[in-house]
């Protein structure tokens, strides 16, 4: 859930923090006291589109922050910021985006403090938060996302199925696109071939050994460094056994211990563990001076192993970034070889592999339009019930089907009657009409602004659970409703707060009268300058808010009683739907 936001020098907005709690948060205020501004600073917070004149009027930058606390260890969000190779998990579950955008323009967004794109900022503010307004194109109404949301929607059943038909769909892509490069026209694989003929030659003269440049560099830093080696083994051995004789001394300590030793036991031991060390550095003694025999100083062979590395360099540049990697890419180009030299028979080796695992990926594909069927059925049925809630009992909902068609290079090459992607074949979409008799149509093109409304918070109610998101902001989307529709809107909103935190502007009372958390937006003016200001109001104030936003006028004893009523209304509701 979002637990602070943090505001500064953005549109009207000087210095905002809010803190939020779970459940239903309501903000209602004047038109123009600044509710939307703030849910458009969320909405830049997860990577929407910035401009300078959200940047406060005489400001540089304005700045954005929110905390986020995501206890659901399994939540999508981690294993995204993964694949996106950004590390977030903590012990606390805190994420923490920010944005600021400068008067010049520039944006600049972190994640957890680390600088990010706007994309990947983008990609992980949707698995966060869910943003509804009247006016902007919902998810939900994207027909193109359908498919997602009724796998979604039986995803327990379904999701080890599109694993598994994922396993093999991308391996028979992989496949396709290994039979496509070797099918290419004559001209590329003559080309190709000489190609690697000419880099397996280049890489077979090398003769190389895995181990060989490192071998090569430890020996060339014995001969650049000779003399500074040689001066100091020669040092040491003419400390231990020349002119300042240590080994001597060394010795005249041992016949002494040796000589007390014989009448107390403790220095007879220390004698035995002197011995020791004395015959050990006696024994390098002689070791250093073998050493120093051998040493011997080659300029020719300094030069052969220069050239010989400058070789090896030349191949890592053009091969690999190690004489491993250099021969392991020796290997693959011998296996390119011979498919190329051999490409008949590895065509059609590759076709029969292709269409046999093109027909499991169908079978599997198959099995997930089945289990689509099945949910399709379920999410009607459910969808439907909402909507009766919400006094649109005439209308008629559907979840269209359909097989994509095969193309002809899927006929021809894999033999089966559809064409496949990531998602299977089947093309899925949500259709709906509001009057009887009229024909089921998308979404998008059927509704009213009141009823889109409706239908929107429907398959929000249904939905809210399986998208994974941890905040939804709807933005005045109560617009254009009234009595008790109002009330069906404002009991539905609340539902949905009990598996989603839920940040809700609002105009309708009876909405206001759901929340948990009632939060006064209002707009001042300190020397010549409008800013917004926001609290959290008590019971009491509750009850004048409400009020107002009853009448719109004087507020009146009448006023009153009906503010408390709703209150006391929604207070036995929400004790009467624990979710």
């Amino acid at each position: 859930m979002l637990t602070e936001l943090s505001i500064k020098d953005f549109a009207i907005i000087d210095s905002l923090s809010i803190t939020f709690k779970e459940g239903l948060t309501v903000m209602t205020g004047e038109t123009g006291a600044g509710k939307s501004i703030i849910i458009d600073a969320v909405e830049l917070l997860t990577g929407g589109r910035g401009s300078v004149e959200f940047v406060r009027y005489g400001s540089n930058k304005a700045e954005i922050e929110g905390l986020f606390i995501v206890e659901d260890g399994q939540h999508p969000i981690f294993k995204k910021a993964m694949h996106l190779g950004i590390d977030i998990e903590n012990e606390d579950g805190m994420i923490v985006l920010s944005r600021t955008i400068t008067s010049s323009g520039k944006s600049i967004c972190r994640v957890n403090g680390k600088l990010v794109t706007l994309a990947i900022l983008k990609e992980l503010g949707k698995s966060l938060i869910d943003i509804h307004s009247q006016h902007e194109t919902q998810s939900l109404m994207d027909s193109d996302r359908h498919i997602e949301l009724l796998d979604l929607y039986s995803r327990e059943e379904f999701l080890p199925v599109l694993e598994e038909y994922h396993d093999l769909f991308y391996k028979l892509e992989a496949l396709k696109k290994r039979y496509t490069s070797l099918s290419d026209n004559e001209k590329e694989m003559a080309q190709r071939l000489d190609l690697l003929r000419f880099q397996l030659n280049e890489i077979q003269a090398a003769e190389l050994d895995p181990a060989e440049d490192e071998q090569l560099v430890e020996e060339r830093n014995k001969l650049v460094n000779f003399e500074r080696i040689f001066q100091g083994l020669q040092d040491a051995y003419q400390a231990l056994y020349g002119e300042q004789k240590a080994l001597d001394w060394l010795s005249v300590a041992l016949n002494g211990l040796e000589s007390a030793g014989e009448h107390d036991e403790t220095v007879k031991a220390k004698k035995e563990e002197f011995s020791n060390h004395y015959y050990l550095i006696e024994e390098m003694t002689y070791e250093l001076r073998n050493q120093l025999d051998q040493l011997e100083f080659d300029p020719d062979r300094l030069n052969v192993i220069e050239s010989r590395l400058n070789e090896i360099q030349n191949l890592k540049k053009k091969y690999g970034h190690t004489v491993t990697e250099i021969l392991e890419y020796a290997i693959d180009i011998e296996e390119e070889l011979d498919q190329i030299e051999n490409r008949d028979s590895h065509l059609t080796r590759l076709k029969k592999e292709i269409k046999e695992l093109a027909h499991d990926t169908y079978l599997e594909a198959e099995q997930l339009h089945n289990l689509r069927e099945e949910a399709a059925g379920q999410l009607t049925e459910a969808i439907l019930r909402e909507l009766k809630d919400l006094y649109l009992e005439k209308a008629s909902f559907a979840v269209d089907i359909q097989k994509r068609q095969a193309k002809e290079s899927d006929v021809v090459d894999l033999e089966i009657p559809a064409h496949l992607t990531p998602n299977g074949f089947d093309i899925v979409k949500f259709l709906i009409t509001t009057n009887p008799g009229e024909p089921l149509k998308e979404i998008s093109k059927v509704a009213s602004g009141g009823e889109l409304s409706r239908i929107m918070l429907a398959l929000k109610k249904i939905f809210s659970k399986h998208q994974g998101v941890t905040s939804v902001i709807f933005d005045e989307v109560d617009t254009g409703v009234s009595g008790r529709v109002a009330q069906a809107i404002a009991e539905k909103i609340y539902g949905i707060s009990s598996g989603s935190q839920v940040l809700c502007i609002t105009h309708l009372p009876q909405v206001a009268s759901m929340a948990d958390t009632h939060l006064l937006i209002e707009k001042r003016v300190d020397n010549n300058r409008t800013s917004t200001e926001l609290k959290e109001l008590s019971s009491e104030m509750k009850v004048e808010e409400i009020g107002r936003m009853i009448t719109g006028t004087e507020m009146t004893e009448t006023t009153k009683q009906h503010a408390k009523e709703l209150l006391s209304l929604a207070h036995k509701f929400k004790e009467s739907h624990q979710y």
